[in-house]
């Protein structure tokens, strides 16, 4: 036999073998599920060739769930904008405007640091300046939103009992004037929607709420014809509140209240009455609280804080006004918010940082050991009167 003829054989052979084989393995609909990972299906004569890969693909599916969310909440006192304080701001704005940037700029890096920074607007907005006054019927310079604004904070209780000092107008001037600064708010209203509707902002991508309410209006009747303008303390409707936010979507709830004895330091009967209710709900996650012109203890109860009363924030009260000294004192309540699980958050800490209201300037200051002795140990001291079992936080210096 010729090469020509045995290399012409060989490759006969090869071929036979190889349809041999072929025919051997498995063909149409079944090919592939018995092979596991990467078997072959051979197909049809109208089908292609089929590279089936189904069970290594589920194998390198991973399932990722979103990151747990986290976010911080800044909370201070009263704005309690008596003459003398919007004189000075008037001299800082050069007398041509009032300006209370210099009197923040010491505490705005805390507040700005802050995810959520809550302030207190004790006084109504003038409209327009036309008209301004002090005590007891406060009617405060517009100016005052926008640089509350630019000191970092984000959102304001703006029922207090001195939210009628100007009436239902007072209101509206007010909350315009914040809406134009940007800042949210609580507490009154200027239409029944506007009223039913919570305060519920994005902080980090959580949904936060904030509600607020007052004991009273120092003796002016709610406004017949607009009695949804200001939140009144009522238990269960603060507890219908809070439930209506978290069904409108809110994740945390803050609530404000205007509360307690004015220049007591120990909770009223109402204040530690109310409280513990109102965080046994599941509705309400923390509780500020305001109007005594004084610093009062913060407590734990069931793992939530209520901060009874956070003191003065900008006033012109002082011993030299005829008012206690601790009326200068004021503190910024730190709160650090963390979720445990999709969609459950739990304050996971509290810190706080005593504050001075320096006289003649009127410039809000944080205090330590070294600055101001006396104001910081009486701040510490009242805040933690209640006993370490009852509050766990400490002070940010």
């Amino acid at each position: 036999m010729s090469r020509t003829s045995q290399i012409l054989l060989a490759g006969v052979l090869v071929v036979g073998v190889l349809l041999a084989v072929a025919a051997l393995l498995p063909r149409g609909e079944d090919a592939g599920t018995e092979g596991g990972s990467g078997s072959i299906d051979f197909g049809t004569d109208d089908e292609p060739l089929v590279f089936d890969d189904s069970e290594s693909a589920e194998e390198q599916t991973t399932t990722t769930s979103a990151p747990l969310r986290s976010f911080t909440i800044a909370a201070t006192g009263d704005f309690l904008i008596h003459s003398p304080v919007y004189a000075k701001a008037l001299e800082y704005g050069g007398g041509d405007s009032y300006d209370f940037d210099p009197m923040l700029e010491a505490i705005s890096p805390i507040i700005s640091q802050a995810d959520l920074g809550i302030c207190h607007l004790e006084t109504p907005l003038s409209a327009d300046n036309g008209t301004l006054q002090g005590y007891p019927l406060f009617n405060t310079p517009y100016e005052l939103a926008q640089d509350i604004a630019d000191a970092g904070y984000d959102t304001c209780s703006t029922v207090s009992n001195h939210a009628l000092d100007m009436g239902f107008d007072g209101i509206v001037a007010t909350l315009g004037h914040l809406d134009s600064a940007g800042l949210a708010h609580a507490g009154s209203a200027r239409s029944p929607e506007e009223a039913s509707t919570p305060n519920i902002m994005d902080v980090n991508g959580v949904k936060v709420a904030q509600l607020a309410y007052s004991y009273g209006f120092n003796g002016i009747p709610i406004p017949a014809e607009q009695p949804w303008s200001v939140n009144e303390i009522d238990q269960q409707r603060i507890l219908d509140d809070a439930r209506k936010a978290k069904e409108a979507g809110a994740e945390f709830v803050v609530v404000s209240l205007q509360w307690g004895n004015e220049y007591q330091h120990e909770p009223s009967e109402q204040q530690a009455t109310l409280a513990p209710v109102l965080l046994a709900s599941p509705d309400i996650d923390l509780i500020i609280g305001h109007h005594v012109h004084v610093v009062q203890p913060i407590e734990k109860i069931g793992g939530e804080y209520v901060a009874y009363g956070v003191g003065n924030f900008l006033s012109n009260q002082s011993a030299e006004t005829g008012i206690t000294p601790e009326s200068q004192d004021g503190v910024i309540v730190q709160v650090q918010v963390a979720e445990e699980s999709p969609g459950v958050f739990k304050t996971t800490g509290l810190t706080y940082t005593p504050t001075w209201v320096e006289r003649p300037g009127y410039r809000v200051v944080p205090v330590d050991p070294a600055t101001n002795a006396v104001s910081y140990e009486r701040t510490v001291g009242y805040i933690t009167m209640l006993g370490p079992e009852r509050f766990d936080g400490t002070p940010t210096s």
